[in-house]
């Protein structure tokens, strides 16, 4: 599994986080209250939808299953004009992101995360910046169960 190595320019964001924790999953949750309110985003840059981490800066050094982050569900948007209340704002600086395809269910998407985190990274002259990392869920997203959905993971690196 080879990435696609990209620099990309700032992106602005609107949807709902939530902390939480591997072990305390909540990411069901945050796509349950996004969905419902997505047609009420005007500016949307594309019909994609991002699935963001946002770590804190030792979450890789101390990780635990325990350790606690920020989950997105969220669409990339033109501007912050206009935001439908109640949604939060987030802009991912730019930067360098190793960009994989990532084809299977959440089963599979862990074996795909192990390799990237434990194999990859580690024999790819890159080490992780801390800036967010996301999936980009688009055509080919069919959902988080079924075996044939592609979607894109997001790794920043510097």
């Amino acid at each position: 599994m080879t990435p696609k190595i990209v620099s990309i320019p700032a992106k602005k964001l609107i949807g709902y986080s939530i902390e939480m924790s591997l072990l305390d999953n909540q990411t069901q949750t945050i796509w349950q209250l996004f969905m419902p309110r997505l047609k009420e985003i005007k500016n949307a840059v594309s019909a994609d939808l991002f699935s963001l981490q946002n770590y804190p800066e030792d979450y890789f050094t101390n990780f635990t299953p325990e350790t606690i982050f920020t989950k997105w569900a969220a669409v990339e948007v033109k501007n912050f004009e206009n935001i439908p209340e109640g949604f939060e704002k987030l802009e991912i600086p730019s930067g360098k992101y190793a960009v994989f395809l990532h084809k299977g269910n959440t089963e599979m998407f862990a074996k795909t995360a192990q390799y990237i985190y434990t194999e990859w990274l580690p024999n790819s002259g890159f080490q992780l910046d801390n800036k967010p990392h996301f999936e980009v869920l688009g055509d080919n997203y069919l959902g988080h169960e079924n075996p044939e959905s592609e979607e894109e993971i997001w790794i920043p690196i510097i």
